[in-house]
């Protein structure tokens, strides 16, 4: 089998050499372990942290383990009850061709008629629930509200904003360059875009939202978030789910007499990640698929071929080479 492996913890930008590619055998199945031919691999703005030795959410990935990853293929070959061959699973793995594990942090995933496997999982697998959750339990959007949506035509970016249409807000979206900033208009729906590579966010967000913005989903960071929280109303509520722009850097800084304000305006600030909310996750792929199939939600993925290039694919996500949820196919279904 194909694997990456951390083989150092990257010091700013991830350099080559910091991930290595390998070819190992396949171990051998153990009872309660099924094996698990990867399809798709998704790649997270998320993998940048899991690769550093800091504060995160679960551990870090170790030096000289397999890379982590969310990744979505068919049962090939299985010692455990209740996991046959030719299911499809979907869950937490590694960057690999073929995974074998004992179903920890896997699950069944159901095949709906009329979404491609891997608009299901681009979807259901982490971004859709990011965007459902962090919207609507935290952002709280009511009709008439004023949503801004940074990161807009990413994965999580382009359902919050499809999310707030369905919800009545008037949603503005940020993202860099013309072809995105069309697509989130033209094709989702979403009210205006401000092409943070081409112009003034502060000055956009004023010309297009002269009274202030009640809902800032946020997961840029730095400049970006300093210019919209500022633009913020009284009560204002904030789902921080990433700061995708910190990610490579290699000091940390903080912008001073932020939370003057966030005190003054008394806004709700509220970092989540999703797995906060996976005992519930059944909950949003049931009203997302739904969504889908009535055609009141389109979701875009990026899909790159080969894992033997998945160093060079993440990489995009943190120059905004992307556009849609970035996918590797590994191995075509």
């Amino acid at each position: 089998m194909n694997l990456w492996r951390l083989k150092r913890r990257p010091v700013g930008d991830i350099a080559d050499g910091d991930l290595a590619y390998v070819s190992e055998p396949i171990p051998e199945l153990q009872d309660g372990e099924f094996l698990v031919r990867v399809n798709y691999l998704s790649l997270d703005p998320t993998n940048r942290i899991w690769m550093s030795d800091m504060e995160q959410y679960m551990p870090p990935v170790g030096l000289g383990e397999p890379m982590r990853g969310g990744v979505v293929g068919r049962i090939v070959k299985s010692r455990k009850p209740g996991w046959e061959e030719g299911q499809l699973v979907a869950g937490l793995g590694a960057w690999a061709d073929h995974i074998v594990t004992d179903g920890t942090g896997m699950s069944m995933m159901p095949e709906i008629p009329g979404i491609s496997i891997p608009n299901a999982f681009g979807t259901f697998g982490v971004v859709g629930p990011t965007a459902y959750f962090g919207l609507l339990d935290i952002g709280q959007p009511k009709a008439g509200e004023t949503l801004v949506v940074s990161a807009a035509a990413g994965g999580v970016g382009q359902i919050v904003g499809q999310i707030g249409k369905l919800k009545g807000c008037h949603v503005i979206g940020i993202a860099g360059g013309p072809e995105k900033c069309r697509y989130i208009v033209e094709e989702l729906g979403f009210d205006a875009a401000i092409d943070h590579k081409a112009e003034d966010v502060g000055a956009a967000l004023d010309r297009l939202a002269p009274d202030g913005v009640d809902i800032n989903f946020e997961q840029v960071g730095g400049p970006i978030m300093s210019a919209v929280v500022s633009r913020m109303k009284h009560f204002g509520r904030m789902p921080l789910c990433g700061m995708i722009s910190t990610y490579n850097a290699t000091s940390a800084e903080e912008e001073p007499g932020r939370w003057t304000l966030i005190l003054m305006r008394r806004l709700t600030i509220r970092g989540f990640i999703v797995t906060d909310f996976a005992h519930r996750f059944p909950e949003a792929v049931q009203q997302l698929a739904g969504w889908m199939l009535e055609g009141k939600l389109k979701t875009r993925q990026d899909i790159r071929p080969g894992l033997a290039r998945a160093d060079e694919w993440v990489k995009l996500l943190y120059s905004g080479g992307n556009f849609g949820k970035l996918l590797v196919e590994v191995t075509p279904e």
